[in-house]
């Protein structure tokens, strides 16, 4: 049977393959090897982030690609200091296990890519945004998936930087005023990916069972409840 010409999807076709590359996903810091990311492999990652679907077709992306060394030097200055911000809010026991865990690779990367989020593409009539308008933030965070998923395909890592001021990376890049910068994604070739994130690994969270945020038909409705 096919559907729309193709072939049917089972558990060992592509389908399969799409659930292994999001369950080997991970949001990489330590193991990234500097190495070249080719450039044929590049634009397919950048053309998958920006085939996403978007609110009324906005497409309210950009992504600014950053190899210049000093900017990520500076970049991962001002990152260290707001992780030294984050670290002195944190009781004794917290700032232990936080003291284990890395939070950028920007210097180990290959390259960053700075996404943004341009409100202005597509206004004043952005269909489908008038009555949420935080619908073209969520179109940019589907290009971002999008563009994380592509890459874990391609063998490269990514990891999301979220340490900054968003003032300071506008400032830094140049970045118009009404555009927001979205996120600092660490991408290139890595060592490997490990089996689990980082911060299960490390003791700062586990992951929630799946049935735990099931709700049926009204919020607070489980299966078990």
């Amino acid at each position: 049977m096919t559907i729309a010409g193709r072939p049917k999807l089972t558990e060992t076709a592509p389908a399969a393959d799409l659930y292994e590359v999001i369950n080997r996903r991970r949001d990489v810091r330590r193991e990234f090897t500097g190495a070249e990311i080719p450039e044929p492999v590049l634009r397919r990652v950048l053309t998958a982030a920006h085939s996403a679907p978007s609110v009324g077709l906005s497409q309210p992306w950009d992504f600014v690609l950053v190899r210049d060394e000093a900017t990520r030097r500076a970049f991962r200055e001002h990152v260290l200091a707001e992780r030294s911000v984050f670290a002195s809010q944190l009781d004794e026991e917290r700032a232990g296990t936080f003291a284990k865990i890395k939070v950028e690779g920007i210097a180990e990367s290959s390259l960053g890519i700075a996404v943004t989020y341009d409100p202005e593409r597509g206004a004043p009539q952005v269909l489908g945004r008038h009555a949420i308008a935080d619908a073209g933030l969520y179109s940019v965070c589907l290009a971002i998936q999008n563009l994380w998923l592509a890459a874990t395909a391609e063998g490269l890592g990514v990891g999301w930087v979220s340490f900054y001021r968003e003032e300071f990376l506008r400032r830094l890049l140049g970045i118009p005023s009404g555009v927001r910068p979205v996120a600092w994604l660490c991408v290139g070739p890595v060592r490997a990916l490990a089996d689990a994130p980082d911060l299960e690994r490390h003791g700062w969270r586990q992951r929630l069972p799946l049935d735990d945020v099931l709700h049926y038909d009204k919020y607070g409705n489980g299966r078990n409840r």
